[in-house]
């Protein structure tokens, strides 16, 4: 398949799936807590599995040699040489709060390198996308190219994150409580859109852990796409999730690393 016949496929996925999941935005729905033995609350709802259904069962038709990876119905040929990572509702906290925060992340990996994403916001009508090369963004008024800004230091930085709660306690919340005082403003609840956020050079630095591989792939060819970096807090690669960082401007992800890792 073509590289114009790939997005277009992906193109297809995020119709499909928005579709699935919008009549249940700002309505009234079924929703489950995955958390288990007292861990913290672990939504899920009837969106996000409908949602995953609709991707799986597109993949599987058009690709099937192709391996999934989804939140919610697991794994399947991981080890294919493409592998396709979903996350139908990331941000399902913001989901249920009616707040459009939220996105389908639509991933690929190839020889498990991150070489396509898609983050869609079917409420906004609004289409984010990479492919580690370059990023786009479209919406109701067109397509545009996205860019990250530059910014070097950490005091004239705007940092977001999902909640600084979810930093497990030791060297993960004391890494995030040194880095926020030093930014000049940080923001929390994003989600997805922080990283998208960054790509379109809004955001400058986002700092996260405890995420897993369908919260980050789709994410990082779109913001190494526009220009930015994203790696774990360890500099490695970023595709297993966990401790991830994501920055504009490489300068400043040199800065944040050195406070992350003092």
């Amino acid at each position: 398949m073509s590289v114009v016949d790939l997005a277009r496929f992906m193109d297809d996925l995020a119709t499909e799936s928005g579709q699935a999941i919008l009549p249940f935005f700002r309505a009234h729905f079924g929703l489950d807590d995955k958390a288990r033995g007292g861990a913290a609350f672990d939504p899920v709802t009837e969106a996000d599995r409908a949602a995953e259904v609709v991707l799986r069962n597109m993949i599987r038709q058009t690709f099937p040699t192709h391996g999934i990876l989804g939140e919610e119905f697991g794994s399947e040929r991981l080890d294919a040489e493409c592998v396709w990572v979903l996350d139908p509702i990331d941000g399902t906290r913001a989901f249920i709060a009616g707040l459009p925060t939220w996105g389908t992340l639509i991933g690929l990996k190839r020889a498990g390198a991150a070489v396509r994403g898609l983050m869609h916001q079917p409420f906004l009508n609004e289409r984010f996308f990479g492919d580690g090369a370059s990023a786009k963004l479209r919406n109701a008024r067109g397509e545009r190219t996205l860019r990250t800004r530059r910014c070097e230091s950490l005091k004239e930085a705007i940092l977001a994150t999902t909640d600084p709660r979810l930093f497990a306690e030791g060297e993960e919340a004391e890494g995030y409580r040194r880095i926020e005082p030093a930014v000049r403003m940080a923001r929390y609840g994003a989600d997805c859109y922080a990283y998208c956020m960054l790509a379109a050079g809004q955001i400058d630095l986002v700092v996260e852990a405890g995420l897993k591989p369908y919260d980050i792939v789709a994410l990082i060819p779109i913001v190494e796409g526009a220009g930015g970096v994203v790696t774990a807090w360890d500099g490695g690669p970023a595709t297993e999730g966990g401790r991830v960082i994501a920055a504009g401007d490489r300068r400043l992800h040199a800065a944040a690393l050195a406070v992350l890792n003092p």
